[in-house]
C-alpha cells in the first residue's frame, strides 16, 4: 500500500493488532527486521494510548519509497518522560521505541508520539 492511512482505533486491547495490519500493508519497502520493529513500535504506542490515554485513538501511517512513518494520537494530557534504560517495573515502552526506531518524537503537548523506520521520505 502506498500513501497515507489515517483512522480512529477503538479503545480496546485488540486495536494494536489493527495497527499492525496497517503498518504491514504500508511496509513493503522494509526488510523483515525493519517490518518487525515497526510492528513492535506501533503495538507499543497504541497499547500505551489505550492504557494511559483518554478519548479517541488516531493512527496515521505513511509509506515512503524506503521507509514508514507512523504516529499515534490520543486526547489525553500526555506525560512523556525520558526512556529509563532500566525501569523497575513496566515502563519499557519508550526504551524500546528509542532502540528500535530510526527516529521518534512527541508532538501536540505529548499526546502524539511518532516514529520512522527505514530511510523515510514522504512519497511525492
Amino acid at each position: 500500500m502506498k500513501g497515507t492511512t489515517t483512522l480512529e482505533l477503538p479503545r480496546r486491547a485488540g486495536s494494536a493488532g489493527i495497527a499492525r495490519l496497517i503498518v504491514t500493508a504500508h511496509g513493503s519497502s522494509l526488510d523483515n527486521e525493519q517490518l518487525k520493529n515497526a510492528n513492535v513500535l506501533v503495538s507499543e504506542l497504541v497499547s500505551n494510548a489505550f492504557r494511559h490515554g483518554e478519548g479517541r485513538i488516531e493512527l496515521t501511517v505513511e509509506s515512503g519509497p524506503d521507509g514508514v512513518f507512523a504516529s499515534v494520537h490520543d486526547e489525553g494530557a500526555g506525560t512523556i518522560e525520558s526512556p529509563d534504560p532500566r525501569p523497575a517495573r513496566g515502563g519499557w515502552g519508550l526504551y524500546f521505541v528509542e532502540r528500535l526506531a530510526d527516529s521518534w518524537g512527541v508532538a501536540d503537548d505529548d499526546s502524539r508520539v511518532w516514529f520512522r523506520v527505514g530511510d523515510f521520505t514522504a512519497a511525492a
